[in-house]
């Protein structure tokens, strides 16, 4: 007869066929597959709109049956049916709209969160923000996330919910005071009771995000590192620390679970124990003749939606998760970043200069008033202790992180002054650990330069001594890559060569050759003295072989660099010499 207030598509803790459907368009979204919506206000607007019509149609539809079944007693079967049929046939179709418009503004919302927290993640770089794990971050993506996503949603239903009670008070008070008044006496009990569980329930609902974050991150560690955990025989062991956090994170859900179990028990004893008073008082209203058949029908219908006050709990429980992910995303987005430079990067040698250069982390100051000048077209080598900081200052130098102060400066021109574009492109790098991306072996060494001919791809691969293994491949560079299996060592070699394909004035290698043997190393480093001296090149070394072949080696001590000299100088300092033993002990 007349639609229940509570009714809605409910926020759970354990997604739906629906929200599941709605966060997989927000993944697919934050991927680039974002809904085909230029404006995404639309669903939530389309949202608002349905649910608005629904309720005024809900709110009718009392008065509507009330005048049919007056006129029916009165006239006969058949008299006033066109106006219900009307109003019910209003109320299905905005419902079926709601139904669809709310998963599409949820999925909106998610998407354009992800995406905004994937970007700024992305523009920030590897070493903006230590404070944040892999797994936190991964966690905040997902569930954080997809939680915010819940926002539009929650606040519809609230609002019209909250409207639909207020608007069916003031029709039982306009049918007869005494069926408002009635409706007012327990209805109090129940708003006292909602308010309390919810600030439980937000308390609650960040404890039980940071557990889950905590349990991604360390997870996450496990899975990098399963190949030595499992040589080292410590498996069971590792169990035990990933799972750690699983007791705080069950007793923040059956905390979240406790809450929402308390507020159905609550409203499901005053709801039937309102529309009982409700009904005695129009019982007699109607048994004095102040109160007609029809009256008693619509004292009814706007009994049960004043109960949807009640059903706002949900909502407010769904916002209340809502903000809780929001909170943790917005920790993320709200690190400071730096804004992107807008001058064009004029020809040029590629003279580094780093003035007064000091980064912090969490664990302290890593370089402290460092200066260094790399000189055009020839090769530093930079070498330290495990911690010294040098892959932070070969992050620095290539623009991937800015200090805390201080300035760096290629060809005079300040990175942070550059277009990002364009220092993207003058300034090459690679890794100990190179990420390959791309459907083939090909696409993996054209990344960031589509447009680069084969030619010149097939010749920084034979001087990245990668040519040989590739072409033994199946398929050769057309390979895919998920077929390639690649050892460490051929995955460096591809790295070194999709730096050296890129057509730039600064070359980085950050460790890029310790998985390496010598003669290998040996002749990578012959071509870079060779078919790309014309580039200055920052090589971040643990072998003293290595730096014995750079222009000059830079001996990062304490943050700051100790000395500057060719390595046949330096090695007459004993703490020189006892610095690559310990480095090459440790490296073995």
């Amino acid at each position: 007869m007349v639609q229940d207030p509570l009714h809605r598509p409910q926020g759970n803790a354990v997604p739906d066929r629906t929200s599941r459907s709605a966060a997989g368009r927000g993944v697919r979204a934050a991927r680039g597959h974002a809904p085909k919506t230029t404006r995404p206000w639309l669903w939530a607007l389309l949202l608002a709109v349905a649910v608005a019509t629904s309720s005024a149609a809900a709110l009718a539809l009392p008065t509507v049956l009330a005048t049919a079944v007056d006129q029916a007693l009165s006239a006969g079967a058949g008299h006033g049916l066109l106006p219900v049929a009307t109003v019910l046939g209003v109320l299905s179709g905005a419902e079926i709209l709601a139904q669809y418009a709310g998963p599409r503004a949820t999925a909106e919302t998610t998407a354009r969160l992800r995406a905004a927290l994937v970007r700024h993640v992305m523009h920030l770089g590897p070493h903006a923000d230590a404070r944040r794990t892999t797994g936190d971050l991964v966690a905040r993506l997902t569930a954080s996330a997809g939680e915010a996503g819940l926002s539009v949603q929650a606040a519809v239903y609230a609002v019209a919910q909250l409207a639909m009670a207020a608007g069916s008070v003031v029709a039982l008070g306009l049918l007869a005071p005494e069926l408002a008044a009635a409706f007012l006496v327990a209805a109090p009990a129940g708003w006292l009771l909602l308010r309390r569980h919810l600030r439980r329930t937000v308390s609650r609902g960040e404890g039980y995000q940071s557990a889950q974050a905590a349990v991604a991150a360390r997870l996450l560690d496990a899975l990098a590192g399963h190949r030595t955990i499992a040589a080292a025989g410590t498996v069971e062991r590792e169990i035990e620390r990933v799972l750690a956090p699983l007791p705080e994170l069950g007793r923040h859900g059956r905390a979240l679970w406790d809450s929402q179990r308390r507020v159905a028990w609550s409203t499901g004893l005053l709801a039937p124990a309102t529309q009982i008073t409700v009904m005695a008082v129009a019982g007699y209203e109607l048994s004095t003749g102040s109160l007609g058949p029809g009256g008693l029908v619509a004292a009814l219908g706007y009994a049960t939606l004043g109960l949807g006050g009640f059903g706002t709990a949900q909502s407010l429980l769904d916002l209340a998760r809502a903000r809780a992910g929001r909170r943790r995303v917005q920790e993320v987005l709200a690190v400071p970043r730096q804004p992107p430079g807008l001058r064009g990067l004029t020809p040029g040698p590629g003279r580094v200069e780093m003035r007064d250069i000091t980064v912090r982390t969490p664990q302290g100051t890593v370089l402290d008033g460092l200066d260094l000048v790399l000189p055009a077209r020839r090769c530093v080598a930079l070498v330290g202790r495990s911690g010294a900081g040098t892959s932070l200052l070969a992050a620095v130098a290539g623009g991937l992180r800015a200090p805390d102060r201080g300035v760096v400066s290629l060809d005079g021109v300040p990175l942070d002054e550059i277009r990002p574009a364009d220092l993207r492109a003058t300034v090459s790098y690679a890794f100990s650990d190179p990420e390959l991306t791309g459907a083939k072996v090909l696409d993996a060494l054209r990344a960031a330069a589509a447009g680069l001919p084969e030619e010149r791809v097939h010749a920084a691969t034979r001087s990245a001594q990668a040519d040989a293994f590739v072409r033994r491949l199946p398929n050769g560079y057309d390979t895919p890559l998920a077929d390639a299996p690649l050892s460490g060592g051929q995955r460096q070699r591809l790295g070194l060569a999709r730096a050296l394909a890129r057509d730039g004035r600064l070359l980085i290698l950050d460790d890029a050759t310790s998985s390496l043997d010598s003669a290998t190393e040996a002749a990578v480093l012959r071509a870079l003295d060779g078919s790309y001296g014309d580039r200055t090149r920052l090589v971040v070394t643990r072998r003293a072989a290595t730096a014995a072949r750079a222009d000059l080696v830079a001996w990062l001590a304490d943050g700051r660099v100790a000395a500057l000299a060719p390595h046949r100088e330096l090695w007459r300092l004993p703490a020189y010499r006892a610095l690559f033993d310990n480095l090459e002990d440790a490296d073995d």
